[in-house]
């Protein structure tokens, strides 16, 4: 029996982490990290929201805020979880001994704390300060607002582009983008109606709609529609209005990758193109290894063999598929 090119939205999501895959189902999560011992070790927790119950996360435009704060902090402890596996075994040194006694044997928690200030410090730097510079010499030849705020968000993905080229080059970072690839493989596989199978991961394709990677492209892309409206001679002024509407840009960019995720039509189809071509350089195709992980990942919250029975009516028994291209 042939399977239609069909897919159907299963509500599962994840990120890859060090050497594993993290899957989300609701309020369920999993962390599958290939040991250094070979063994592939899978972790089961629940993740509630901060807000969970409240009404603001139904509320269209902001709940997206919400979901993309919960998913920095899942994210976080679920790498932080996986390098636990490969964090080197060394005696503690008398800064960490004094960092631990000031902080109240807090000090892991302080580094990560300072850790994540110093980097959203270097990304408003480089994503914001840095192209609102670039783009503000060129104001003595550029006198329209708008072409000013395209050239502005155009640097800004040139600056991002460079950025992945960069790190890619990175042998952790290449094994990350496999694991990437393997996470969105899977997703693919039990959406399009394939048994979970290392052979059916293996032929799905490694870009998805739901992808982090478009969901940053569509944050860059709105930020250039919504900084034209600032008009300020204040560079001060300028860059304190680019932050504070980041959390207006993450919601309207969550809207589109939500809908972009649950629809099929060719215009969201056309919208979504340009983050799936992002995603050829953040996803790499993952070795059998990696996908055997994102597949434990899935199963340790997901019953995709019921999702199927479902979405597709299929009778496993008597089922024969074949590749979906």
């Amino acid at each position: 029996m042939k399977k239609k090119k069909i897919t159907h939205y299963s509500g599962i999501g994840g990120q890859a982490v060090l050497e594993g895959v993290m899957m989300r189902n609701k309020d369920l999560y999993s962390v599958a990290v290939r040991k250094p011992d070979g063994n592939i070790h899978v972790e089961i927790d629940e993740y509630h929201s901060k807000l969970s119950g409240s009404a603001l996360l139904r509320i269209p435009f902001v709940r997206g805020i919400f979901v993309f704060i919960d998913s920095i902090i899942l994210g976080s402890r679920a790498i932080n979880f996986s390098s636990s596996f490969y964090e080197d075994e060394e005696e503690s040194t008398k800064l960490d001994e004094l960092c631990d006694k000031v902080t109240n044997g807090n000090g892991e928690k302080v580094f990560s704390m300072v850790t994540t200030i110093i980097a959203f410090a270097i990304a408003i730097l480089l994503f914001l300060v840095i192209p609102e510079r670039l783009s503000g010499l060129m104001g003595k030849y550029l006198q329209s607002v708008i072409l000013r705020s395209v050239i502005e968000g155009i640097i800004r993905i040139a600056i991002f582009i460079a950025y992945v080229l960069l790190i890619s080059l990175l042998p952790d970072i290449k094994r990350l983008f496999m694991y990437h690839g393997a996470e969105h493989k899977c997703i693919n596989c039990i959406e399009n109606g394939l048994p979970l199978t290392v052979d059916n991961v293996r032929k799905s394709s490694r870009l998805h709609k739901r992808c982090g990677s478009s969901f940053i492209l569509f944050v860059l892309i709105v930020s250039i529609v919504l900084f034209m409206f600032i008009r300020t001679d204040s560079v001060v002024l300028r860059i304190v209005y680019r932050i504070l509407l980041m959390p207006v840009i993450s919601g309207i960019s969550y809207e589109l990758i939500r809908l972009a995720g649950r629809s099929d039509n060719k215009l969201i189809n056309t919208l979504s193109k340009p983050g799936l071509m992002l995603q050829k350089l953040t996803t790499s195709e993952p070795d059998d290894s990696m996908i055997e992980v994102g597949i434990a990942s899935v199963e340790a919250i997901f019953d995709w063999k019921s999702y199927q029975r479902d979405a597709f009516g299929y009778d496993f028994d008597d089922i024969e598929y074949e590749e979906v291209e």
